[in-house]
Formats: C-alpha cells, structure tokens, sequence
C-alpha cells in the first residue's frame, strides 16, 4: 500500500473537517443553532447526515464481519436496520419534527419530560434526569466504538499503536464539533456519508469482479443447498428467537437521540418529503453491500482471523495500491467523524437538559463545549481499558437506548396521553433490562436482549393507560346496570 498517498488524503480530508468547523462557527450564534443548526437543515444534509451518523464503524466494519461469520442468515441484520430506518422516516419524523417545532423543544430528552400539566420552565424534571443519565452512559460505549473503529482502521493502514490512534482520532472530531456544533456535525456527515457511499460500492463490486462473477461465487458452494438456510444452525423456536432479534436490530433506531434531531432540525415539510427517500435508499444501499462484501470475503479469505478487519484484508489484497490507500483514509475520516452527533447530543443532555448553564449564568455554549470534551476523554478510556468488539459495543449501546426512549416516543406522538410515572418507569425498565440481558448468556439472534427490554417497557408505559380505561369502561357498565 502507498502509505504516503494515505497520509496525504488523511491530512487534506482532517484540514477539510477543521475548515467547516470554523465556517461553522461563523453560523452558530445561539443554542437553538448549536443544537439544531437553526432548524434549518435542508434534505441532502439531513439524511445522509442521519444515514452516516446510524451506520458508520459497526456497519462498515462490524455488518460486514458479522456477514462474514454468520453468511446468509446475517440479512436479517440488515433487514431490521432498514426497516427501522424507514419506520423513524416514514412515520416518526413528520410528527417529531411538527410537535417539538411547535413546542420549541431543542433537544430529545425536553420532548420526552414534556408534561402539560406542570410549568417545567427553567426545572430538571426527574423524567429528565432519568433520561440524561441513560444517555451519558450509553453514549460513552457508543464513542467509545467509534473511536476505536479509527484506531482500528490507524493500526490497519499505518501500524500506529492503538492508544497514539485513539487519542488523534478524538482530538479531531472533538474539535470541530468543539467549534461549530450541529452545523459541523452535520455538514462533516454528510460528507462522511459520500464517502461510505463510494466505498460501499467500490469494494464488494470488485471482489465480486475479482473473484470471476456470478458462476465462479456459485462454484465456491457458498449457495449450496446445504449453506441456503436464513437461520444457521438454529431450528425451531431458537430459529424464531435468531430471525426476532435480528430484525429486533431496527427497533433501536426509534430512540436514538443523536438521529432524532435530525428531523427536529429539519427546515420544512418539502425538505422532509425528498430527505424521506434519500435517507432509506442510502441505508438500504449501504447496508446490502456491506452484507454482499461478508458474504465473498467468506470466499476470498477464508481463514481470516479478524472478520471486522476484512474490509482492510480486501482493500489491500484488490485494490491498486494507490486506491487502497485513497480508499482507506477516506473511510478512516468516514468512521472518525461519526462520533460528533453523540459528542453534541452529550454536550446538550449535560448543559441544556441537566441545567446545569446555571453554573456558568451567560456561557451555555462553553460548558456544552467542555461537556463534550470530557466525555470524549472518557469514551477512550473505555475504548482502551474495556475491550470489545465493535458490533458489541454498539449494539449494546444502541439497544439500551432504544428501549429506553422508543417506546415513550412512539407513544407520545401516537396521541397518548402519558404521566410523567409512566415515562419514568418505561425509561428504567428498558434501559435496566437491557443492561441485564446484555450481561447474562446469548440466545439464538440475542433475541432477548434485543426484544424483551422494549416489550417491558412499553408494557410499562400502557399499563396504566389501559388500566384507567378498563376502570372507566367499568363505571359506565356499573352506570348502565342502575339505571336499567
């Protein structure tokens, strides 16, 4: 591989990110155009933004490792991704980005505390504490696997150490984001997202190629009779459990904060209709042929002792060196910058949500600033003291936030009307159970882990909805019997 071509893209793409933070920043003025650029984000921004920042490292890497070891049943990871993209498309984005517009709610955690009944102005709720705390812990586990997806990616194209790649992939996301918020988040993802694109179709399109088309994958015996099967080695009820919590995968998308603003921000009802399309065909895209590239790399490279370095492994063994390198260092950029939506969504749970401006009267922007920093040093803490793969570390964080907040999200913009016991009950539930599943021994697709804590905590948040509606039904039915 041509090193030297590598580092040189690297340092021009890195001087790019650092040049719009500081554009940026010329347009950031207030937290509404901290948090939300303004609400303003037009359709290509905002959806291949929202498409970078759900499925970069684990998708990228981890889609196509898990691909790679578990061959054809892994489409059902993919087919619940898509799935749940186009569910928070399709049906929550129009009503999110209407109620929290209309309520001038900035951020997720306000629209899940929203309670009519009480004046909120200027308190930290308990239903917002209780969110921000799930946030803050997730979201460490969830940098923490973007950043190592970096040094990952440094260590395959530079053989720098872990910690040295780490701590520069950090220091360059945290300041652009440092300086110009969602605008820098957005518009760095958005390019990010250009460059997965590429790369999504460049190499499995070249290993299908290399390896002599379709007659020459069919000789393999990958699509023996015996290989065609879409739940591996599971029969029975385990093959419902696997093919459950694999499509269980998309349910996660419903309560992510760092997507979610995305339509909160979006500047009308045109912009959403044409980012609607744009944003589920390029996950669709990204996702199959991140499942197409595991599927010929079980072919290629057998033997492969790492399967999420295969997109490296393939990269390097088919590529000209020159466009190996190119390639490798626009992805590196690609998987180093996704991590700038959650730096923001932390820096705005710890400054906006907790309240904690009060501590600094005037300079909500600063402490939003240092917030994200911190936790960014934090987050490669975790990436080098706790390791983990990286489709782990994210589903984990992905899971226990979805099943924290999609419930009470799904709810309130159903109509219902929710307590703020209910929300704060269906939020623990979730997160705890999930947390406690994430730790107890693997069922077929993890199917517990991944269903159970958003079946429980929607349970939870109904429970007394249907309660009081069984009650009322019985005092009309006992109304009825008297008066007969």
């Amino acid at each position: 591989m041509d090193i030297s071509v590598a580092v040189y893209t690297l340092i021009f793409y890195k001087a790019i990110l650092l040049l719009i933070g500081f554009w940026s920043q010329q347009r950031t003025k207030s937290t509404t155009d901290y948090f939300l650029g303004g609400r303003n984000l037009g359709p290509v921004v905002a959806a291949i933004s929202y498409g970078a920042s759900s499925a970069s490292a684990w998708t990228l890497l981890g889609m196509s490792g898990v691909a790679y070891v578990l061959g054809l049943p892994s489409i059902w990871i993919a087919a619940g991704a898509i799935a749940g993209c186009a569910v928070a498309w399709i049906w929550i984005a129009p009503r999110l980005m209407r109620h929290t517009r209309s309520r001038d709610q900035l951020t997720l955690t306000e629209f899940l505390a929203e309670d009519p009944t009480q004046d909120t102005q200027g308190k930290t709720t308990t239903v917002a504490r209780i969110a921000s705390a799930v946030i803050l812990l997730s979201f460490i586990f969830y940098i923490a696997a973007q950043f190592q997806g970096s040094a990952t990616t440094f260590s395959a194209v530079f053989n720098l150490p872990l910690a040295e790649s780490l701590i520069l992939g950090a220091t360059i996301i945290t300041v652009y984001t440092f300086l110009g918020g969602f605008w820098a988040a957005s518009i760095t993802d958005t390019l990010q997202g250009g460059l997965m694109f590429v790369a999504a179709i460049l190499l499995p399109t070249t290993a299908f190629v290399h390896l002599g088309g379709w007659e020459a994958v069919q000789a393999s015996g990958m699509f023996d009779r015996a290989n065609l099967t879409l739940t591996g080695k599971n029969t029975g009820l385990a093959a419902v459990g696997f093919i459950l919590g694999s499509l269980a995968v998309g349910i996660g998308t419903l309560g992510q904060p760092h997507l979610l603003n995305r339509f909160m921000a979006l500047r009308d009802d045109r912009a959403l209709k044409t980012a609607q399309l744009l944003a589920i065909g390029w996950i669709t895209l990204i996702f199959l042929c991140m499942f197409a590239l595991g599927i010929l790399g079980r072919i290629i490279l057998p033997d492969l002792a790492d399967p999420e370095a295969l997109f490296f492994q393939l990269s390097e063994r088919l590529l000209h060196p020159v466009v190996a390198a190119l390639l490798l260092a626009a992805v590196l950029s690609a998987i180093m910058s996704t991590a700038d939506s959650m730096l923001l969504v932390v820096a705005s749970t710890i400054s906006h949500d907790l309240k904690l401006q009060r501590l600094l009267p005037g300079r909500e922007l600063l402490l939003s600033r240092l917030s994200m920093t911190a936790v960014a040093v934090l987050a490669v803490l975790v990436a080098l003291f706790l390791p983990a793969t990286i489709f782990e570390r994210v589903l984990f964080a992905w899971i226990a936030i979805g099943s924290a907040f999609g419930p009470t999200v799904l709810a309130r913009l159903a109509g219902l009307q929710l307590s703020t016991r209910s929300v704060a009950n269906s939020i623990v539930t979730g997160f705890v159970l999930a947390v406690t599943l994430y730790l107890l021994p693997n069922t077929p697709g993890d199917w517990a882990e991944r269903f159970i804590p958003f079946c429980a905590a929607s349970f939870v948040l109904t429970l007394p909805l249907l309660a009081k509606r069984l009650s009322a039904s019985a005092v009309a039915q006992r109304a009825t019997d008297s008066a007969q």
